[in-house]
């Protein structure tokens, strides 16, 4: 059920949930975390976190449009995996969309440790990876690490 929950918040399917754990199983720390931290640090999930989608789903839209940078660079895949230090930009020809701009008004930008948002240029800056207690999302991540050791 954890599972189930883990991959309809963020967008993503068995297969890419199954190889993300496996990754997660075999980089140092603590295995639910890190799996966290790995959904977390996907494009479209900080498109979304960013304020510059009302939903991860839109978020997804925007990056396979080619409407976002990363890096000053057009990335088109939404399980795009950052870096610290990474710059996540709109595309200067896509900064009048309105769906971005209504986006932008609507969200109710939360502060995250982990971003950077600058809005004259609009972009943000991924900083680092999060820490568990900095991840709003109510997903028990040892379930999912006990389920896939089984």
């Amino acid at each position: 059920m954890e599972k189930q929950k883990a991959k309809y918040t963020y967008g993503v399917l068995e297969k890419q949930f199954s190889n993300l754990f496996k990754k997660a199983s075999a980089a140092k720390g603590i295995t639910g975390e890190v799996l966290l931290q790995l959904l977390e640090a996907r494009l479209d999930n900080v498109v979304f976190r960013l304020g510059l989608a009302a939903s991860r789903a839109g978020a997804r839209q925007l990056v396979t449009h080619k409407h976002i940078t990363v890096n000053g660079e057009i990335v088109n895949i939404p399980s795009y995996h950052l870096r610290p230090g990474d710059i996540v930009g709109v595309r200067e020809k896509s900064k009048s969309l309105e769906v971005i701009a209504d986006a932008l008004n609507s969200h109710r930008y939360n502060k995250y440790a982990w971003l950077e948002w600058d809005g004259a240029q609009m972009s943000g800056k991924f900083l680092n990876r999060p820490e568990r207690e900095e991840i709003p999302e109510n997903i028990k991540e040892q379930l999912i690490v006990e389920l896939y050791s089984k």
